[in-house]
């Protein structure tokens, strides 16, 4: 299995940051001068982040990656390298139509955004459920990496591209499951074959980490604070809020909605932006006066509120709808709440 994994792996990040790959004891990585690294590690469990016969093996490896790429992007870092440890069960292990479907969806993420597979591990799960975990390094210039703690009073909140898609789509494939008793994950996988890019239309199965936005916001200086909301805007927003010491307004009008969460209606759509989780869209603040583009990296960037000073009494986050302003509880994912 590891032959396999180094084989497939093998003609990713040639001449990069990686020097020594899947082989030894110990991979070797050399950053560029005058960078720092950053390092981020994720966890993928079924019946947890995923269940096979919901998900494609293709978009497990997806959204493996994904998970730490997105926080690589919330930083501003350029990927060096991705280490992934696999406990399968033999169910899994023997299977190796699944094991190649998980290697093509993770190696083509990994192709895109230049992250060689480095290393890894791999054991029998002593359950019948896959777990997968996997270590991102990556490198930004050094002392500019984009944090939570940087936001002040009177900065505005942007958020890139939509939300509410994923748990739009998360909720499609229960439904679809339920009432077909069929494997909802075959339906996908034949989606995602004829869709070149299907983070559109499958923005649970395949989210894009929003990598070259983050770079662009660190190169051009334009964030005072950043952070991916995987774990849902109110939640990750409250982390923000809480790095900086500062509380934030949100307007539930400006929210950009995906087209699949539009279709779940009142208040299933307001729902899904606010605490539906797995957008893998960046966060971030700015200066009162600092200029934003519409667009980053080809990604809709949207003004979605302000910062405010904290107080006491005063709401870490507050929504305002229809003239009304209420407090907004974090309502996202949260282990073992």
């Amino acid at each position: 299995m590891i032959d396999h994994i180094r084989t497939r792996a093998s003609s990713i990040g040639r001449g990069g940051a990686l020097r020594l790959g899947i082989g030894d004891d110990c991979a070797i990585l050399a950053p560029p001068r005058g960078h720092e690294i950053v390092v981020t590690t994720d966890l993928s469990l079924e019946r947890r982040h995923f269940r096979r016969d919901w998900h494609p093996a293709q978009s497990i490896g997806h959204r493996t990656l994904a998970r730490g790429l997105s926080d690589l992007a919330a930083m501003g870092a350029r990927p060096l390298a991705a280490f992934l440890s696999l406990a399968l069960p033999r169910s899994a292990a023997d299977d190796a139509t699944w094991l190649d479907g998980f290697l093509d969806g993770l190696l083509s993420l990994a192709a895109v955004s230049k992250t060689p597979l480095a290393g890894g591990d791999t054991a029998e799960s002593p359950s019948d459920h896959i777990l997968a975990d996997i270590v991102l390094l990556g490198s930004t210039p050094a002392g500019k990496a984009l944090r939570r703690s940087g936001a002040k009073p009177g900065d505005r909140l942007f958020i890139t591209g939509t939300l509410g898609g994923a748990a739009a789509e998360l909720a499609g494939l229960a439904t679809q499951r339920e009432n077909t008793g069929g494997d909802a994950a075959k339906n996908s996988s034949a989606a995602r074959r004829k869709n070149a890019d299907s983070s559109i239309e499958h923005p649970h199965l395949y989210p894009q980490p929003r990598l070259a936005a983050g770079q662009a916001l660190l190169r051009r200086s334009l964030a005072t604070a950043c952070i991916d909301i995987s774990d849902g805007l109110s939640t990750d927003l409250a982390h923000l809020c809480e790095a900086s010491g500062v509380a934030a307004e949100i307007e539930a009008a400006r929210l950009p909605i995906h087209p699949l969460a539009r279709a779940l209606g009142q208040p299933g759509t307001l729902a899904a932006a606010l605490h539906g989780g797995e957008d893998y869209e960046l966060l971030f603040t700015t200066s009162p006066d600092g200029f934003v583009p519409r667009t980053l990296a080809g990604v809709p960037v949207t003004c979605i509120g302000r910062i405010v000073r904290a107080g006491r009494g005063h709401p870490q986050i507050s929504l305002l709808e229809d003239g009304n302003s209420t407090p907004l509880e974090p309502r996202g994912w949260e282990h073992l709440r």
